[in-house]
């Protein structure tokens, strides 16, 4: 077999109870593809987008649901040593991307607030336009089920509101696009496994203005990297603390919640206390 068949037997066979199982759950659970969908695969070169994309091949092959994809790459700026490893690994995996280029990274680099998450949205933005142009209504991004549960606790600890990662998510400002997270209930070790056991280097952190991130140490001293060390912790006295994270945000009772937002509007328990 071919490196790329050897790749994508390992995830439907060697891996099929870690990834697959829990790819096609996520798919069926929250409805994350339809009849009909053109799906924007984004692929950003690091080990969780990639693997996203072979899976969305293998579904295509199995799935008895009618859909299309385009396998997008954003570069916002990369160095050419990480755009070259990112259309290396497309062609050794057999995917067949769609490359097309920002000026993101030299926007960012001049704005000292927040650059982080001026990015973040300015790359989705650029996914969005992109894929709508192509003819797709919907973008797939790699996010996986520790990026879940990292960000309740984030939430939680430094934003002092409880929320979390979404499976899907209609566009406010695309009309007419969704996005969709197919990786959820996929765990890193997991995906870490898959890229050890074929012997595959991707990209980590390829952000020009992040010193460490370049050097491969994929963000240390970030809060995500807090909250996996917090995790990694807790689950020494716990073996289901990341498990009973991810199930709280299924399972929220609303009897014992002072206060929500919905729809921009705040709402609290003594709304209704009384009645």
């Amino acid at each position: 077999m071919e490196k790329h068949e050897e790749v994508e037997r390992s995830i439907v066979k060697r891996f099929r109870k870690t990834i697959w199982s829990k790819f096609i759950s996520a798919i069926k659970e929250y409805e994350l593809i339809k009849d009909g969908d053109k799906i924007a695969v984004c692929i950003s070169g690091g080990k969780d987008s990639m693997l996203m994309a072979k899976c969305m091949q293998q579904l295509q092959k199995y799935s008895e649901i009618n859909f299309e994809t385009e396998y997008l790459v954003m570069d916002p700026g990369y160095n050419d040593i990480n755009r070259q490893l990112i259309i290396d690994n497309a062609r050794l995996l057999n995917v067949p991307i769609n490359m097309f280029n920002t000026q993101i990274y030299d926007i960012v680099a001049n704005v000292e607030e927040t650059p982080c998450y001026l990015c973040a949205r300015m790359r989705r933005g650029y996914l969005y336009r992109y894929a709508k142009e192509l003819g797709c209504n919907k973008i797939s991004l790699g996010h996986h089920f520790d990026d879940v549960i990292e960000t309740v606790l984030m939430s939680t600890l430094y934003a002092a509101e409880f929320k979390t990662m979404m499976p899907k998510l209609k566009s406010t400002n695309h009309e007419g696009m969704e996005l969709i997270r197919p990786m959820y209930k996929v765990r890193e070790e997991d995906i870490i496994a898959w890229k050890r056991y074929n012997d595959l280097q991707f990209i980590r952190c390829a952000c020009r203005l992040t010193e460490n991130c370049v050097l491969g140490d994929d963000g240390i001293g970030s809060k995500r990297q807090e909250m996996k060390a917090l995790i990694k912790k807790l689950r020494a006295t716990n073996s289901h603390i990341d498990t009973n994270i991810f199930r709280s945000i299924h399972n929220v009772n609303l009897e014992t919640i002072i206060g929500y937002k919905k729809d921009g509007v705040q709402h609290s328990f003594l709304d209704d206390y009384d009645k």
